[in-house]
Parts: structure tokens; C-alpha cells; sequence
């Protein structure tokens, strides 16, 4: 695993989040990214927001940044942008010591599994993906670049979460259903059919709300 210093975009809830992941993992954090002005300079749980991505050049050769700090599958779309423009490198996969990643299962960069989560046998995980806590992906999962899950959400066996889809707390989806890309799954759901892309479903079982605009 690289030890090189890690920034992490996000001072939020999610970023204070992997910032503890990143003490229990030994890794030095030594700020926040935050593109909000009023921000730079503060502190949040002792580490220093330094500001945007152009406050940090001195940091491009020492530092790899972490994108996903922030839920908002689009946010962490617009900062990997950012990041890869401003020429920094993307920190590898974070794994919370309680969960075990079997070998025929994938895991893709700067993406979070945080504790108490469950991966089984040949799951796929893109890259920038945040799995919350005490969430089960079952066998043959999917789950593309940028997607958020959040804590407690159970997803069965042969389910395909595309591109940017935000799955909300508690939530379960059955088995070989499919969620279209930048859909949204409201918290506490149970998703029984496919979903398709940018729309927002909830309930129990879950059923269409709104379509989303553009991420």
C-alpha cells in the first residue's frame, strides 16, 4: 500500500468519516479540500481545510488525494475532474480491517469500503465508489464509478448498480434487478423491479417519484 500524505476533497460528515478510516489504516492525512472560501483556513477534527484544488500545488508530488469525501455521486464526479486536471494523483482503495475483499472480487481506485461491510465471491466495485457501513454486496454484484451506498443497505445477488446511483439508508434490493445510471434510491426502500437511469424511486416496495435532472 502507497504511505504517501493524503488530502481528502469534503470536510463533511463523509470526509470526517475516512478521515478516521485513514487513522485506523495508519495513513497521515494532512488536510481537507473544500472549494466553499470561508472554509479555507479552519480547522474540522484538528486537520486544516487548505482550500481548493489551486491552494495546493506545492502539494502535487507528495500528496494523493482522495475524492471521495463527499456523498453526492455528482460532486465526486466534478472533484475527480478537477483533480485529474490539476495533475495530482488518486489515493487507492481504502479498506476498513473488518472487511475481507475475496480474491475474485474487485475493487477500484480512491473507492471506500468502510467497517462492518460484507463483499462476497466476484462482486465488481468501480472506481470512487463509497460503500458504507454494514452494507452486503452478495454474489456477482456490480456497482460502477461513483456510486454512493450508505449505511445498512443490504443488495443481493446478480444486482447492477450503474454509474452514479445513490442508494439511501437501509434500503435492500432483490436479487437481478438494475438500477440505471445517476438514479437515486430513497432511504429505507425495497427495490423489487429495475430502475431506470436518472429517476428517483422510494417506498416499500420502491416505485417512481420524479425523474432527475443532469448530473
Amino acid at each position: 500500500m502507497s504511505e504517501a500524505n493524503l488530502l481528502i476533497w469534503g470536510c463533511g460528515g463523509m470526509g470526517r468519516e475516512i478521515l478516521a478510516l485513514c487513522e485506523v489504516l495508519g495513513r497521515n492525512v494532512i488536510g481537507f479540500l473544500d472549494e466553499r472560501i470561508e472554509m479555507r483556513g479552519q480547522f474540522v477534527d484538528n486537520v486544516p481545510v487548505l482550500g481548493d484544488i489551486a491552494h495546493i500545488a506545492k502539494y502535487r508530488n507528495e500528496a494523493e488525494i482522495i475524492c471521495s469525501g463527499v456523498g453526492d455521486p455528482a460532486l465526486k464526479r466534478k472533484f475527480v475532474f478537477k483533480t485529474k486536471e490539476a495533475g495530482f494523483r488518486f489515493a487507492p482503495a481504502l479498506v476498513h480491517p473488518s472487511v475481507n475483499v475475496p480474491k475474485n472480487s474487485r475493487l477500484g481506485i480512491n473507492s471506500i469500503l468502510c467497517a462492518g461491510s460484507i463483499v462476497s465471491i466476484n462482486v465488481q466495485v468501480g472506481n470512487f465508489v463509497i460503500v458504507n457501513t454494514n452494507v452486503t454486496l452478495a454474489h456477482d454484484v456490480s456497482v460502477f464509478d461513483y456510486c454512493t451506498i450508505s449505511p445498512g443497505v443490504n443488495v443481493s445477488g446478480h444486482v447492477t448498480v450503474e454509474e452514479g446511483v445513490f442508494i439511501g439508508t437501509g434500503s435492500a434490493i432483490r436479487e437481478k434487478v438494475s438500477i440505471g445510471a445517476w438514479s437515486m434510491i430513497g432511504g429505507g426502500s425495497f427495490v423489487a423491479s429495475d430502475v431506470p437511469p436518472q429517476a428517483l424511486y422510494a417506498g416499500v416496495p420502491a416505485v417512481f417519484k420524479k425523474t432527475r435532472t443532469n448530473p
